[in-house]
């Protein structure tokens, strides 16, 4: 098998996810599950028949042998998978009022902070067609913050294209000027950006309309937009300067019954990245990622829902 093209890199941690829906005062009995952004995309694209490296510290405790177990088991090359004594991140997933999903974090001092990208050497940047930062919980803390930034500069010098997803977990950056300054560090390292209209309320990108949103990401670096809309699908838009020209297109989300949406934004991205590393007009990878991230929120917890290539044809006939 030839090495991978695309690199993912991020958090790989425990999410618990509730017995039953309710605010997490009132939740007796939750399902560990493995997740994190990071680890959903991998996973993702192994699933679809692209395993990439995974840049990624999971702990050297119990739930981190759970984490690594997992990875294994999904066909995830464990090259750039370091282990260090520092505990586990764990996510307890509650809803509020609105039956909206809340993630509670318990991440002081946590494995996933401490990701390195100095294990991967120059020499596989070279090879790489990809780089993939979705790391909400990593970018939130140092020494990952600096080292994400680090890699994704040093890729693109070797003429390696960044995606980036914000995903944007506000209850997790120490003040908001550090995720505004950390937000332009790694747009300027970006290509290619999924977000949606409401991950990036209350920073200077922040607009209704995903033309106005995307316009005002291409200032920051990004020459390409996914914005997604969740069951009512996702919107590209390139620069004039993209490689694949200016493009404005949508397309439709999938019908389905959804069931849990941890997960479809990561699962999105898998689909998209896959698409991209393949040379698909736009149009093509947004239906492809609409319904990798559609099937992904038709069964509880991100991993296990997570599709293969079957799944998603079935669907897309």
């Amino acid at each position: 098998m030839d090495d991978p093209a695309i690199l993912v890199a991020g958090e790989t941690l425990v999410d618990f996810l509730p017995a039953r829906p309710g605010p997490l005062a009132d939740v007796e009995t939750f399902s560990r599950r493995a997740g994190g952004a990071a680890a959903n995309v991998a996973i993702g694209l192994s699933r679809l028949d692209r395993p990439p490296w995974f840049l990624t510290n999971v702990s050297t405790d119990g739930f981190g042998d759970f984490l690594a177990r997992t990875l294994d088991e999904n066909g995830v090359p464990d090259r750039f998978v370091t282990r260090s004594e520092h505990p586990t991140a764990l996510a307890f997933v509650s809803h509020d009022a609105n039956a909206d999903r809340r993630f509670t974090f318990y991440r002081t001092g946590s494995a996933d902070g401490r990701l390195d990208g100095r294990v991967v050497p120059d020499s596989v940047l070279d090879s790489l067609e990809w780089v993939c930062v979705d790391a909400p919980v990593a970018l939130a803390a140092e020494p990952a913050r600096s080292a994400l930034l680090d890699l994704c500069e040093r890729a693109r010098e070797r003429g390696c294209r960044v995606a980036f997803d914000p995903n944007t977990r506000r209850e997790l950056w120490p003040d908001e000027a550090t995720l505004h300054e950390t937000l332009d560090a790694m747009l300027a390292r970006t290509d290619v950006v999924k977000t949606s209209v409401e991950d990036l309320d209350g920073t200077s990108f922040a607009a209704a309309d995903p033309a106005d949103l995307a316009a005002n990401l291409f200032t920051a670096g990004p020459h390409t937009v996914f914005v997604t809309r969740g069951a009512d699908g996702s919107r590209a838009l390139a620069a004039d300067r993209a490689p694949w020209g200016p493009v404005d297109v949508s397309r439709a989300g999938y019908d389905v019954d959804p069931v849990d949406a941890t997960g479809a934004g990561d699962a999105f991205l898998a689909g998209g990245l896959s698409g991209l590393a393949a040379g698909d007009p736009l149009d093509e990878v947004l239906g492809f990622a609409n319904a990798v991230g559609a099937l992904t929120a038709t069964e509880t917890g991100a991993i296990d829902a997570l599709p293969d290539r079957e799944a998603v044809a079935a669907l897309r006939e």
